[in-house]
């Protein structure tokens, strides 16, 4: 069967892409045409667009672009149509995929949505509309399911797909890693400052500030691998230590990590990594999300599945030389570590257990097949 895919980020590009590998498994017949990244080009396929060219984030930003996100839509609907997949498969990415999700079906094209929009943060009236689009939705988050059972839609609790792709990591040999990277024998504080090139500009000055306060150990920036080196190297200078699209590898050899909001604040949680969670926006940006998200009490995942403060948020205004220094500090020094470290545990049991993708590539052909015969 012919899928279409949609995931307009890195973290979309990584869950799509092992989702396509289990469709792989299940239809030995798959065809792929995709909006995504590298990971999900690797899978075989025909890539229309790179996630690169789709990151906006914040209301600001988004409306300084949105001829070129209207273009965008206008390209990925015209794409389908020729296309004629026997289904389209949506990635998270809300804005652009619902729009998505609202043409196709009247494709008579089955959608899937994999990966829950936040509807519950705001916009909870969205799910009216999504039941109406979608034919499946696939939740990755224990609460989502309840929160979807409010409005009488039921959906698929598949379980976290971050717990698959750490459960398959291949072993790392430390020493060697450090040789290729050039790094030293200090304990390493890893820097993940996201994978826009605005929300690298905006925290990475700050979330290495107190740089000079840690001598003892080494501060190394995760490069993204939608940003070319010299986007970070322009912002910091050339006495940056940077390891370029190794996250992961990087992350299990690390002793703390300043981390942006999103999912590598998930992903860090999972490798039990203590994390200070840092978040500077566009303040115009952030002054209207504020007044929009009221129905939620955190920003990171780790807080919002935990219903708890398991990590420290700073957000904003909060996000200060002095503020980092401190949170920082407690997680290298205190006994807030050996809690954080506790808290992982009972994350991890939350979640659902390995096996998210291979679930929803078995739930969407089932359906297909299931529609075939009808």
């Amino acid at each position: 069967m012919k899928y279409y895919i949609i995931a307009g980020e890195a973290s979309g590009d990584l869950h799509a892409s092992n989702l396509m590998k289990e469709i792989k498994n299940k239809d030995t017949q798959a065809e792929f045409r995709f909006w995504g990244g590298d990971l999900m080009q690797a899978q075989g396929g025909t890539l229309v667009k790179h996630y690169r060219d789709l990151a906006f984030m914040g209301f600001a930003e988004v409306l300084m672009n949105l001829r070129t996100i209207l273009g965008n839509i206008s390209i990925a609907k015209k794409d389908i149509e020729t296309y004629r997949p026997d289904a389209v498969i949506l990635v998270d990415y809300p804005g652009f995929n619902l729009r998505i999700a609202e043409f196709v079906k009247k494709l008579g094209i089955k959608v899937y949505y994999y990966i829950s929009p936040q509807i519950w943060a705001w916009k909870s009236n969205r799910v009216h509309k999504i039941k109406k689009v979608v034919d499946k939705m696939f939740v990755i988050l224990p609460f989502e399911e309840e929160f979807y059972q409010r409005y009488d839609y039921k959906v698929d609790f598949v379980g976290n797909p971050l717990l698959d792709s750490l459960n398959h990591l291949p072993s790392i040999d430390e020493a060697k890693f450090r040789a290729e990277h050039s790094l030293d024998e200090r304990p390493i504080i890893a820097v993940l400052p996201g994978s826009r090139t605005q929300e690298i500009k905006v925290k990475l000055p700050l979330m290495l500030s107190v740089e000079k306060d840690f001598p003892e150990y080494q501060f190394v920036v995760a490069g993204a691998p939608s940003q070319p080196i010299e986007n970070y190297r322009k912002i910091t200078g050339e006495n940056l230590k940077i390891v370029e699209n190794k996250t992961y590898d990087l992350l299990r050899i690390s002793h703390a990590a300043l981390v942006t909001s999103g999912t590598a604040t998930l992903e860090t949680a999972l490798l039990k990594i203590p994390e200070v969670v840092c978040y500077k926006g566009n303040p115009i940006s952030y002054e209207i999300g504020k007044r929009i998200i009221k129905n939620i009490r955190f920003i990171s995942l780790v807080n919002l599945i935990m219903d708890r403060e398991a990590v420290k948020e700073l957000i904003q205004y909060e996000l200060t030389y002095e503020t980092i220094k401190h949170e920082l500090n407690l997680i290298l020094n205190s006994s807030k570590r050996e809690q954080m470290l506790k808290d992982y545990d009972e994350l991890y049991h939350k979640l659902g257990g390995i096996g998210a993708s291979e679930r929803t590539a078995n739930l969407i052909v089932q359906d297909l097949n299931h529609s075939i015969q009808l």
